[in-house]
């Protein structure tokens, strides 16, 4: 069976502190970079090159705890509208409905700041619904992780959470509904893009569990994106530098019903072929994610609450 490679953060019980290494199935290497903003500054071919001579003495996987696959000065950028779904499912809630029509068509894509690093969370660690919000939804993406020079090295699962009561009631509270603490999470790994054979047709699953039932499920391609990886990723770097490069989700083509929201206490779990796994318990309000400030300085404050 092939291995699966994968860019990861961790700490060790007692080291120094984070760490970035590569996991192969169980075990986890050490790489030659202090951080994933510094392994960023690399051109892909420099990275490949780099990764497949890496050498390091291996751990178990099972005795590490795995962070975010971001820090440093790397920004989490997502687009908007992106599908077709994700177009009708905006126009259902919008009181401005004809705002996400043109711009599904529109030359520019929709983009929009996501996260700095220190606020995004990863496997086993909960989400957040805004406690002033009615209607929240996960938003299953694909994410692309983008190096200094613009160049996609790698993918990863992202969960966009989303306000679709503070979202519909103004497009203009776009950042409200998609900017708070708990709104990001992004997988443990980063799979190098050489080891994914065809990104832009693969499987997009997401199930939401509630008291041991699954309450929401869905499914959706890559193949059904109506603008290119490319477009997406050129479109973000054209008037911005990102010396420690950009992860940019590629937005949802599964939107629930507008009679479904979150709840606290509800597990989020997606699924991309090929790409990982990313499974998130649900909380409510900004109290639950106030551990976010600590693990600045200690990442052994991280949450895993699976």
């Amino acid at each position: 069976m092939r291995t699966s490679m994968e860019i990861v953060r961790y700490i060790e019980p007692g080291g120094p502190g984070p760490r970035v290494g590569l996991r192969n199935g169980a075990t986890v290497a050490p790489l030659p970079w202090g951080s994933v903003a510094e392994l960023l500054r690399e051109s892909r071919d420099e990275l490949r090159e780099r990764l497949t001579s890496a050498t390091g003495s291996a751990v178990d996987a099972a005795d590490v705890t795995f962070l975010p696959p971001v820090d440093g000065r790397t920004e989490v950028w997502a687009a908007g509208v992106t599908y077709e779904r994700s177009r009708s499912g905006r126009v259902e809630e919008s009181s401005e409905a004809s705002v996400y029509e043109k711009v599904y068509d529109a030359e520019r894509p929709e983009l929009f700041l996501k996260s700095v690093a220190w606020r995004v969370v990863t496997d086993g660690e909960p989400v957040a619904l805004r406690s002033d919000s009615t209607v929240d939804v996960p938003e299953p993406e694909l994410a692309l992780v983008a190096n200094r020079f613009g160049e996609i090295v790698g993918y990863t699962v992202c969960n966009d959470m989303s306000s679709r009561s503070i979202e519909g009631e103004n497009p203009l509270y776009v950042p409200q509904a998609k900017i708070f603490s708990g709104c990001c999470a992004l997988a443990t790994g980063i799979r190098p893009v050489w080891e994914v054979p065809d990104a832009t047709d693969l499987a997009i699953t997401i199930q939401v569990q509630r008291g041991g039932e699954t309450v929401f499920s869905g499914d959706t391609s890559t193949a059904r994106l109506h603008r290119t990886l490319e477009e997406l990723v050129a479109a973000l770097f054209a008037p911005t530098d990102f010396p420690d490069g950009a992860i940019l989700a590629t937005g949802t083509g599964i939107v629930p019903e507008l009679s479904f929201s979150l709840a606290e206490g509800d597990r989020i779990e997606i699924e991309i072929a090929g790409v990982g796994t990313l499974a998130n318990p649900v909380v409510r309000g900004r109290e639950p994610m106030s551990w976010l400030v600590d693990a600045l300085d200690r990442p052994d404050a991280r949450k895993v609450q699976l």
